[in-house]
C-alpha cells in the first residue's frame, strides 16, 4: 500500500473541498483550486479529513494513489497558506528590478530580460538581488522559479548566476598554475 496515499488530508479552519463526482474544488481564503482525478481513485470526506482510496493494486493505481493525494494536499496547503520560492542572484552588475508588473534582469547579457509573471503568480524583489515568488499554486510557482534561474544559472567556476535559497553550488577549480 501506498505510504504516502494512505495518509489521510486534514482541512485546517477557512477551508472548503466539495466533491462532485471526480471532480475537487477546494476553496480557502487566497484563492480558489480544482482537479479533476480519474476514475482509478476515489475520495472521501470524512469530518475535517480527506481520504483517498484506489480500486486496485494495479501498480499505475497504486502510483496514483499517491500523486493525487500529493496533488490534494497541496491544494488545501496553497489556498489556505500559499506557496513561495526565493531566488538569489549572485555576480557583479547582476540584478532584479521590478517596473510595473515586469521584473526586469539584467544577467550579463546584452539587453536586460523582461519577464511577466503569469496569472496567480506575484514576484517580489529585495535590494535587487532577491527575488520573490509566491501564489496558491505550487507546481506554477516552482515553474516560474525554474524559467527565471534558466536565463543564467550558476556558474560552475564562479558561481554567478540566479540560484534558489540555500542551493549549493558547487565550484570547479579553475586552471593551475605552473
Amino acid at each position: 500500500m501506498s505510504r504516502i496515499g494512505k495518509k489521510p488530508i486534514e482541512i485546517p479552519e477557512g477551508v472548503t473541498v466539495n466533491i462532485d463526482g471526480q471532480k475537487v474544488n477546494v476553496k480557502g481564503k487566497l484563492g480558489e483550486l480544482s482537479l479533476e482525478m480519474l476514475d482509478s481513485i476515489t475520495i472521501e470526506q470524512e469530518d475535517k479529513l480527506l481520504v483517498l482510496k484506489r480500486k486496485s493494486e494495479i501498480k499505475a493505481h497504486r502510483a496514483l494513489h499517491g500523486l493525487y493525494r500529493a496533488l490534494i494536499a497541496n491544494m488545501v496547503t496553497g489556498v489556505s497558506e500559499g506557496f513561495n520560492k526565493v531566488l538569489e542572484i549572485k555576480g557583479v552588475g547582476y540584478r532584479a528590478d521590478m517596473k510595473g508588473d515586469k521584473l526586469v534582469l539584467q544577467l550579463g547579457h546584452s539587453h536586460p530580460i523582461e519577464f511577466s509573471a503569469p496569472e496567480g503568480i506575484t514576484i517580489e524583489v529585495d535590494k535587487q538581488n532577491n527575488v520573490t515568488i509566491s501564489g496558491i499554486n505550487k507546481e506554477r510557482v516552482g515553474q516560474v522559479a525554474a524559467d527565471i534561474r534558466a536565463y543564467r544559472p550558476p556558474d560552475a567556476y564562479k558561481g554567478k548566476g540566479v540560484r534558489y535559497r540555500g542551493e549549493k553550488v558547487k565550484l570547479k577549480p579553475g586552471k593551475s598554475g605552473v
